[in-house]
């Protein structure tokens, strides 16, 4: 492996990370802080649910993600659907608010997106999509 290519993939992770934590922290899109978004990207993409299938898709624990699920209750943005096998479980679910949210919230992420990378080609916007898709999913097989 060249040890200045992977210098340069470090750095630049550690860039891209605190420069996209300033942008959103300064520039707050909605009532979506980054959690949430991404709790109600994956119960809208994948279906309702459990905290626990939830937790383990993100690597946290389940504590973190019961906090996170009860905020997007509160605000409507998720209801519980019990478990007909088990009385005591749950799944979350997306409500038509939540959705509305997450779109709106999406639209405002991808014209700021937009705006950055308004110089680049096409091409440039597909093969930086495909290597960033295929980088978040190393982590996945690094914590199996």
């Amino acid at each position: 492996m060249d040890k200045r290519a992977l210098e340069t993939v470090e750095v630049e992770t550690a860039f891209l990370v605190r420069r996209a934590t300033s942008i959103s922290t300064l520039k707050k899109i909605g009532d979506l802080d980054r959690s949430a978004y991404l709790l109600l990207h994956q119960i809208a993409s994948h279906g309702s649910a459990g905290v626990k299938a939830l937790a383990d898709e993100f690597r946290l624990n389940i504590s973190t993600v019961s906090r996170q699920a009860a905020s997007l209750e509160q605000k409507g943005y998720v209801t519980r659907i019990p478990d007909p096998t088990d009385r005591r479980a749950y799944s979350l679910e997306i409500t038509e608010e939540g959705l509305h949210e997450l779109q709106a919230h999406k639209q405002a992420r991808m014209k700021r997106i937009g705006n950055l990378l308004r110089d680049w080609s096409d091409e440039e916007l597909e093969t930086f999509g495909r290597l960033l898709t295929k980088f978040n999913r190393t982590f996945l097989d690094e914590e199996s």
